[in-house]
């Protein structure tokens, strides 16, 4: 399987303020691979750090099998999108996605070949002739993507391309942008702070926290089985929902208990043995409880609802149970009044059970 970009023991300092710690990264030929972490964990670090803009202090960056790691951005074989579309005010469209090649001294004919091409696959023919201030955000965005696309590269990268966009624009964009790496098959590597980004495009996500890499699988992995309390919080909105508690052994079975409460783990693939008198905490996410639904089997609990919130397709309720305020997903023609007394019932095939001192997953 060939590397498109390869990173070996990155790290990267200021002074004694450490961003990047000795990070290993292998992005596959053709993968969309996503950057996905909170305001300064050092994704678009190591973006910058890939695109050539920053130097890194210690380790080695591979394009292509070619150790890129001192070069110019220019030599690098990307193209980048930034978060600001970064165009030309003064110029047209056409001139914004030409100019580099001119500066490169490309022939005319092949100039226009890559313009004609690139306006074509983002749909901004007609926008051609006009100026930056004539145009949306979204189609400034088009443009800035489109700039990136003439220069005919290997790696794409993108530094939050639609966060400056409202939502509808960034729904829409973003569906442009998938079909854009469905029709290319070039390598993308994106920046953003958005899970439903992430979870959308990406074929593999990297979630970062202080500069490491705290899982890197493909959205369903990262969604379904979290590698740590970290990872499981930071994905899902609403957060899946944490029970701290301990493991005890009834009748032969290991059970979870909080507040006094037993809980079956039947079901529960754990990936190693489970030790009654360990302390744990076991994290259900809103879509895998039922409420007024033990149709599998599930053994029910009692809980009582605290508020409702109405969201159109779905409805989300908050309930009281086992000491905790547990957020549950349910079908949006479904209602309940606050102090409405229900059962749940916790599919734990899809649980996660995290040991409460070393936060990882069991």
């Amino acid at each position: 399987m060939q590397h498109s970009v390869s990173i070996k023991d990155l790290s990267l300092s200021f002074g004694a303020v450490s961003v990047l710690k000795n990070l290993n990264l292998d992005i596959v030929d053709g993968e969309f691979l996503v950057l996905l972490g909170s305001s300064g964990c050092g994704k678009s670090t190591l973006l910058n750090c890939i695109a050539g803009l920053l130097e890194p202090t210690d380790g080695q960056i591979f394009i292509k099998d070619r150790n890129v790691t001192w070069e110019e951005p220019k030599d690098r074989g990307i193209g980048m999108v930034f978060q600001s579309y970064a165009l030309y005010p003064q110029m047209t469209v056409e001139k914004n996605l030409s100019f580099g090649l001119q500066v490169a001294r490309m022939p005319r004919a092949e100039i226009d070949k890559r313009v004609a091409r690139a306006a074509e696959i983002l749909q901004i023919g007609p926008l051609l002739k006009r100026k930056p201030a004539e145009l949306s955000g979204g189609q400034r965005q088009r443009v800035a993507i489109g700039r990136a696309l003439v220069r005919d590269v290997d790696v794409f990268l993108f530094d939050e391309p639609l966060s400056n966009l409202d939502a509808k624009l960034r729904s829409e964009l973003r569906v442009e942008i998938k079909r854009l790496h469905h029709n290319l098959k070039n390598t993308m590597i994106y920046v953003t702070h958005d899970q439903i980004e992430a979870l959308t495009l990406a074929d593999r996500i990297a979630i970062m926290k202080s500069g490491v890499i705290q899982q890197l699988a493909d959205p369903n992995t990262i969604y379904n089985r979290p590698n740590n309390l970290f990872v499981a919080g930071f994905i899902g909105s609403p957060s899946m929902n944490f029970l701290r508690g301990e493991l005890v052994e009834q009748d032969g079975k290991i059970l979870f208990v909080t507040h006094g409460v037993p809980f079956s783990l039947d079901g529960y693939e754990a990936g190693e043995p489970l030790v009654a008198g360990r302390k744990v905490v076991l994290g259900v996410r809103p879509e895998h409880i039922k409420v007024d639904d033990m149709s599998a089997g599930r053994e029910a609990h009692d809980a009582v609802v605290d508020i409702e919130e109405p969201m159109g397709a779905d409805n989300l309720l908050w309930l009281k149970h086992a000491g905790h305020t547990l957020s549950v997903r349910i079908g949006g023609t479904r209602r309940y009044n606050p102090g409405s007394q229900v059962k749940l019932g916790f599919d734990m095939s899809v649980a996660s059970l995290f040991d409460q001192s070393t936060e990882e997953r069991i």
